[in-house]
């Protein structure tokens, strides 16, 4: 079993690793540093860290601020909150003048668990997704993370990066680079292609090594680019496959799924099928028994597969 890491942790070392490297790079949080890690940073950098307490809307334009002044500034709170209660300021103060800010948000999805339904981000994606501008990263494991995460620092405009609460196994090796809006073949496969993102990208290869011992070889891509998608990693799957399945830890209105579906249904129109959760809120429990419950598991996963590759079959 592959080791576990907080991707939240490596975001945090990561910061720290930056804030050495360029003095321009300041650290914002809403009174939450010690869950979205941007604590590391406030201890080796005081100066260059500010905390804007319970008050989301103004840590977003004074992040803008510090952008507009020439700091690259990185604004981190519960995914729940950034964007959900902020979005006009985002909207205004970041998108709308194309601002170097970056939105770093934890505790995305329904895997936040305990917390309820006050506390799940299942909309953000969507949201964030429809600001002109933005470039919209979901890392799958920590070592994604910490290149995602240096990405931004090194390119100019606003990002969105969406970490989760718990630790993720390992996909990747220390020799990894993140590519930005480029999508990454995990496994090769003819018969059906899996695309997921974050959590749901280690079930997506559990769910890919069941159904190659039943027969059926799928693809997986790991899409950790929203916004750009690649559009020709996407457009080559079903043409080489025929047939696609997204999974995600997020509303199937307006997140990955819906992403893709646009992109099939102008390049190459295959059968499709979303595992994601289903217009609704989830219920307080532990995070793998509100996957399970909500259908966001592996074996969701090769139930939607072969519902696929019935359909592309006729």
């Amino acid at each position: 079993m592959p080791e576990a890491v907080s991707l939240r942790e490596a975001y945090g070392k990561t910061l720290v690793e930056l804030g050495r490297e360029n003095p321009d790079i300041v650290v914002l949080d809403a009174d939450l540093s010690p869950s979205t890690m941007t604590h590391f940073f406030a201890r080796e950098f005081p100066d260059r860290f500010f905390d804007c307490g319970v008050a989301e809307q103004n840590m977003v334009t004074i992040a803008a601020g510090l952008a507009a002044s020439g700091k690259i500034p990185f604004a981190s709170t519960f995914a729940v909150f950034v964007p959900g209660r902020s979005f006009d300021q985002i909207r205004m103060s970041i998108a709308y003048s194309r601002l170097n800010v970056k939105l770093v948000v934890t505790h995305g999805g329904i895997s936040v668990g305990e917390d309820g339904a006050s506390h799940h981000s299942i909309e953000d994606l969507a949201l964030i997704g429809s600001l002109p501008g933005f470039t919209v990263i979901v890392p799958a494991d920590a070592i994604e993370t910490a290149q995602a995460v240096k990405t931004a620092a090194a390119s100019y405009g606003p990002f969105y990066i969406r970490l989760c609460r718990p630790k993720l196994p390992l996909v990747y090796n220390q020799d990894y680079r993140f590519e930005l809006g480029k999508a990454v073949t995990m496994r090769q496969g003819k018969d059906a292609t899996i695309i997921a993102i974050g959590v749901m990208l280690s079930p997506a290869l559990d769910a890919a090594d069941n159904l190659r011992r039943q027969g059926i070889n799928c693809r997986v891509l790991n899409m950790p680019t929203l916004k750009p998608v690649d559009e020709a990693a996407i457009t080559e799957a079903a043409g080489e496959t025929g047939a696609i399945v997204t999974a995600e830890d997020h509303l199937e209105h307006g997140g990955l799924g819906s992403i893709i579906s646009q992109v099939v249904v102008r390049r190459h129109p295959v059968p499709m099928e979303f595992v994601a959760i289903k217009d609704t809120y989830a219920k307080s429990g532990k995070a793998t028994e509100l996957l399970q419950r909500y259908g966001l598991t592996a074996k969701d996963i090769e139930q939607a597969v072969r519902e696929v590759v019935k359909k592309r079959q006729g």
